[in-house]
């Protein structure tokens, strides 16, 4: 397999797809029991020439994809026919710099770091923001990751920062 560019990739939750992303304008699936044939479904995406794809992230569903960038745009394609599902704005990235985006162990939110320190949330399915995490980050927050089996979000930059759910009777 000979790609080009900058490509990046992911596995599904099942771990039998893999999807590449190639120079930030097409992603390949491939079946991992017979990748040598070459990829089963090329999508071709929009491509912003301001912006560069710097990860691929499946959902646990296994029906989406997150496509992270370097600059304040995650795109998010249905993973069986590339359709655009959802487009969450309104993080800073202003540095250009991979800024990772994740899904919550249900799907159900995304989450993303942002130069300014801060965690943005949006709900999946209608694209809006739900809230925005401020921790004592001192530099852009590029890593966001949800522990898989617990409710528990950990953020980093130079400094780490964990994040646990709570509910209303927590907060009295």
């Amino acid at each position: 397999m000979h790609l080009t560019g900058r490509p990046i990739t992911a596995y599904d939750p099942e771990g039998l797809i893999f999807a590449v992303g190639i120079n930030s304008e097409s992603i390949k699936l491939y079946d991992l029991r017979s990748f040598d044939k070459g990829p089963f479904v090329t999508f071709d995406q929009i491509q912003d020439k301001e912006c560069d794809w710097t990860g691929l992230k499946f959902a646990s569903h296994g029906k989406s994809v997150l496509i992270s960038t370097n600059r304040s745009t995650i795109r998010l394609i249905d993973s069986f026919n590339g359709a655009p599902l959802q487009t969450f704005t309104g993080h800073l990235n202003n540095k250009g710099i991979p800024v990772e985006a994740s899904f919550s162990p249900d799907s159900q939110f995304i989450f993303s770091g942002s130069t300014d320190g801060r965690v943005h949330v949006w709900n999946a399915d209608t694209g809006y923001k739900v809230c925005v995490l401020h921790a004592e980050h001192t530099g852009p927050v590029q890593c966001v990751q949800f522990n898989p089996k617990l409710m528990m979000l950990a953020s980093a930059c130079t400094n780490m920062a964990f994040w646990l759910p709570t509910t209303a009777e927590d907060a009295n």
